[in-house]
């Protein structure tokens, strides 16, 4: 559309300075002029249509860029992505757990959010003493606002003991088995298994949702999510 409306433009713009030539008082309707004036023309159409070719392709890598580093408008209206934390799968895996623990503080919640495409969602499955199993379905930012208050008073550190692939395409899911701590060499509190989603869109890697449940008595973690 935009291609078509320069090109429009441009020989309306040389059209009109052909006319100009050709309607002077020092023309006398000669043909060079009006020889001169279609030249213009073409001229001017040739020059819109390289012009417009050029934005085309400095919109291209805008674009490219923008994809690299997670620019909004891309997959994500996030913070933009430290190139380093989504060039590869283990990147962002290593990046998911590296940005949520830390001693008792403030956690980079821009890094954090950068790390999701849009609609990403995190899902806890939670077990009560009494009852059954249900889930809370959370964004990013709800995670943040719940776990952010727990994190201001509490050291919490998770690492990935074991990791289990599977690709298609675009997208990967792994099932990678956690062990959290208190302390970043403290005793384990914790183990359980996340489940996630991954979209790779051929320039950087985005998580689009992870899912978990801890393990607890009857529910101990298979063998085979323990190796490596």
């Amino acid at each position: 559309m935009s291609l078509i409306r320069c090109r429009v433009f441009g020989l309306v713009a040389a059209g009109t300075l052909a006319l100009g030539f050709m309607a002077g008082p020092a023309c006398n309707g000669t043909a060079r002029y009006e020889v001169a004036g279609k030249s213009e023309a073409v001229n001017g159409a040739r020059q819109d249509k390289q012009d417009a070719e050029k934005r085309e392709t400095e919109k291209k890598e805008a674009e490219k860029s923008a994809r690299a580093a997670g620019t909004p408008g891309t997959a994500t209206d996030a913070h933009a992505a430290n190139p380093k934390d989504v060039q590869s799968l283990d990147a962002i895996v290593a990046a998911i757990y590296d940005v949520i623990s830390g001693p008792p503080g403030a956690r980079d919640w821009n890094r954090f959010n950068s790390l999701f495409a849009k609609d990403a969602r995190l899902i806890a499955v939670r077990v009560p003493k009494d009852g059954k199993p249900d889930l809370a379905v959370m964004t990013p930012a709800d995670y943040a606002e719940r776990a952010g208050k727990y994190f201001l008073e509490h050291g919490f550190f998770e690492r990935e003991l074991s990791r289990k692939t599977d690709s298609f395409g675009a997208m990967t899911h792994i099932y990678t088995t956690y062990e959290s701590r208190e302390t970043k060499d403290g005793k384990p509190i914790d183990r359980g298994i996340n489940s996630m989603e991954f979209f790779f869109d051929g320039a950087r890697w985005w998580c689009v949702e992870i899912y978990w449940d801890a393990e607890r008595p009857g529910n101990p973690i298979p063998e085979k999510y323990l190796g490596k």
